[in-house]
């Protein structure tokens, strides 16, 4: 592709969350935001007139104008409009989870291979600017735990909470540990919906790791916070509120300059508990995704959470559901 010209983008989706996709695209330099196409027609118009950009309503007219595509539709359209994306050779930005199903996922990354098509899927977790803040801190998780809270929205009722919320966690456990998968254990409970409304699972992993997760979307508040736990080290992250803590056992304490406070502990020999808050740059998780998806583009190199990872995330999410359908059964409850 040309470096000096500009990537040309349509949004395929524009309800709710689409919405904010044109918003952020429209933001970046180097894109034209060249059309938007929705199967409501009148979804399609106002957001038209609210953005500037021009409504397209046959997909394919919207297709044949792009370099790249975001879909925003529902997660039964994934894979249909993926697939025709691929067809008139357009790099793809998919909202979580990839597809529906692990075989449509698989299928879009050999696709996408053959044509030399990028993938970046929105596990937009990863580009929160609390979570970036880990970049430097040396990480070797031996037990983590995830909590992934809502209050009761309808709009995202359509899929069990392991693949509208659970999943966001699991693609950050994958990416924290590199080893694979050895037992998995889930549960979770209907409460309001015909699908499982809060979900709990543990992961145990060939290297010893276990991560626990814990997703529900009939809370009274939001919490997502992920705890990491490892030798001398515990850090914990809250996503909402954009703060990363850090405590460290050191033998020797280091410069004052360089934590927050620090306690003693009693033992054979002196050691310390060191509290750190590094500080975190702001930045809207959507925009810095959206961002590096064009980027990834620009510099033909494959985006940080492309499609393998994505089908990795998904298929684990999977399998937890296929766990809380089972038990569901046997109790009675399907």
């Amino acid at each position: 592709m040309n470096t000096q010209s500009n990537i040309r983008v349509g949004v395929v989706g524009v309800g709710h969350l689409g919405n904010f996709h044109v918003q952020q695209l429209r933001q970046l330099s180097g894109v034209d935001v060249v059309g938007l196409n929705d199967l409501s027609l009148d979804r399609l118009a106002e957001m038209s007139e609210l953005h500037q950009v021009p409504a397209v309503p046959e997909l394919t007219d919207l297709l044949t104008a792009c370099d790249a595509i975001s879909i925003v539709t529902p997660t039964t359209d994934h894979y249909r409009v993926a697939l025709l994306a691929l067809e008139h050779n357009c790099h793809l930005f998919i909202e979580k989870p990839i597809t529906q199903t692990v075989d449509e996922a698989r299928d879009l990354v050999r696709l996408a291979e053959m044509k030399n098509r990028y993938i970046q899927v929105g596990h937009i977790e990863q580009f929160n600017p609390a979570f970036l803040a880990l970049e430097k801190t040396n990480l070797a998780p031996q037990f983590i735990e995830c909590h992934r809270l809502a209050p009761f929205n309808p709009r995202g009722t359509d899929v069990p909470v392991v693949l509208d919320l659970m999943i966001h966690d699991i693609g950050i456990v994958l990416s924290l540990v590199p080893a694979a998968v050895r037992d998995i254990r889930a549960t979770g409970v209907k409460v309001v919906s015909s699908t499982a409304d809060i979900a709990n699972a543990r992961i145990e992993f060939e290297d010893g790791c276990i991560a626990n997760l814990t997703s529900s979307r009939i809370s009274q508040k939001k919490m997502r916070k992920l705890r990491l736990f490892q030798c001398n080290s515990y850090v914990t992250v809250d996503f909402l509120l954009g703060v990363v803590e850090q405590y460290r056992v050191v033998e020797e304490l280091p410069d004052a300059s360089h934590f927050d406070m620090s306690f003693t502990l009693d033992g054979h020999h002196q050691r310390h508990i060191i509290y750190q808050k590094p500080e975190v740059e702001q930045g809207n998780a959507l925009r810095l995704e959206l961002a590096h998806f064009v980027e990834a583009i620009r510099d033909d190199r494959s985006p940080v959470i492309d499609g393998h990872q994505a089908t990795e995330a998904l298929n684990l999410a999977v399998q937890i559901q296929k766990i809380i359908d089972r038990e569901d059964h046997q109790a009675g409850n399907g």
